[in-house]
């Protein structure tokens, strides 16, 4: 295993990760990759490292150039573990000048390896770090997705190590955006922000207004997960712009789980009065469709119609993980409606209506619930209650 040339004198070292199928949560059925590089100048600059687990990968690919031990400096972008798991080898291995990370990024590492004494050196925004030939400034990110969170940039070259943003989680033998199938990345890149940046559009809108403020100029973007940025370093720019300012496509999800399928029967029929108004429509059954990759689609959607029968007073299991989940990552800018089917009790609405009121969706109505069996009335009012939410879409 080789390293792979980004431009000169930088490299691509990390490791791919074809086997991994969850992540905290999220389903990564097309993996991952750990992207660490190495820069090679008067001093040698390691950027990140890998999980532990692919160790043995990542030595590899760093020993096609040089001796671990040369290097000078140890830059750390993010401390998760998923990128700082074989830290302390590394730095027992390399014993470097200076770990470089952000003042938050210092108490990060100091809790999670007890490692008082090692080189700190807090890179502070604005003030630049000269390797040589090359120059590194830093822009501190917190929050995107961690406290510890920050971006190193390559002055001369232009090259952003972008961390945990503008990634994807797709395992592949290519390192680059333009030698990648795009609606897969684009697929990829867009259920990464859904389910793990949603919650932090506002820091991300931020983020990117400071970007433009500084004039700062992006020739190739290198994310710690997935395929690097060099033909089109504007595209992920470009989406991270719409999503957080939570601009959707004019579509609506009609997400439901079923027992006998009652509740079923109502999702259709809502689907059909909202294609009675043009409005594009998926049917997402729980049974069948992973919270994540509904997550996905929640990101780009404008209406967002729950059903669910009631179970035990409450709702099935796979709804009330789903709402969980959802709630956490904090959707905004939605049109919202609720309905299912019941029994004898019927508490499902009022806590699919309290999910949404909570995450401020623009509700249509309190919701519309069946009990038992809808009759040909009741498929009629999910018709309109369809319409009704899609008229509202088209308003906004």
């Amino acid at each position: 295993m080789k390293a792979v040339k980004i431009i000169d004198n930088i490299y691509w070292i990390g490791a791919v990760d074809w086997d991994v199928r969850d992540f905290h949560g999220y389903s990564t059925n097309r993996g991952t990759t750990y992207n660490a590089f190495l820069i090679i100048d008067e001093k040698i600059t390691l950027i990140d490292t890998v999980k532990s687990s692919l160790k043995a990968e990542f030595l590899e690919r760093l020993r096609s150039i040089i001796d671990p031990a040369k290097i000078d400096y140890i830059v750390v972008n993010h401390v998760e573990m998923d990128h700082s798991g074989i830290l302390p080898e590394m730095v027992e291995l390399i014993k470097p000048e200076k770990i470089i990370c952000s003042k938050m990024g210092h108490k990060a590492l100091v809790e999670h390896f007890h490692q008082t004494d090692w080189p700190y050196e807090i890179a502070e925004p604005g003030r630049d770090l000269s390797l040589g030939e090359k120059t590194l400034s830093f822009i501190e990110t917190r929050m995107l997705h961690w406290p510890d969170s920050m971006f190193t940039y390559v002055k001369e070259d232009k090259l952003l190590f972008s961390s945990d943003a503008f990634g994807q989680h797709l395992a592949t033998s290519e390192r680059f955006d333009d030698q990648v199938d795009q609606a897969i990345l684009v697929e990829e890149l867009t259920k990464y922000y859904a389910n793990i940046l949603t919650l932090y559009s506002p820091k991300v809108k931020k983020l990117l207004e400071t970007v433009k403020e500084i004039g700062l100029e992006i020739k190739m973007i290198a994310p710690d997960h997935g395929v690097i940025w060099r033909s089109n370093p504007g595209l992920p720019l470009q989406y991270y712009e719409k999503w957080s300012d939570n601009i959707g496509d004019g579509s609506a999800l009609v997400i439901y789980d079923t027992m006998w399928h009652s509740t079923e029967k109502m999702a259709k029929q809502i689907s059909a009065g909202l294609e009675e108004e043009n409005i594009s429509v998926k049917l997402l059954n729980l049974r069948y469709n992973h919270r994540s990759d509904v997550m996905r689609e929640v990101l780009n959607a404008d209406g967002i119609i729950l059903g669910c029968p009631t179970l035990n007073n409450g709702l099935l299991p796979r709804m009330a993980g789903f709402l969980m989940y959802m709630s956490g990552l904090r959707p905004a800018n939605k049109v919202g409606a609720a309905f299912g089917s019941f029994g004898w009790s019927g508490e499902s609405i009022k806590l699919l209506h309290k999910a949404m009121e909570d995450l401020k969706f623009d509700l249509v109505d309190p919701g519309f619930r069946v009990k038992y069996i809808p009759e040909t009335e009741d498929l009629e009012k999910c018709v309109e209650l369809g319409r009704a939410v899609g008229r509202k879409i088209k308003e906004r």
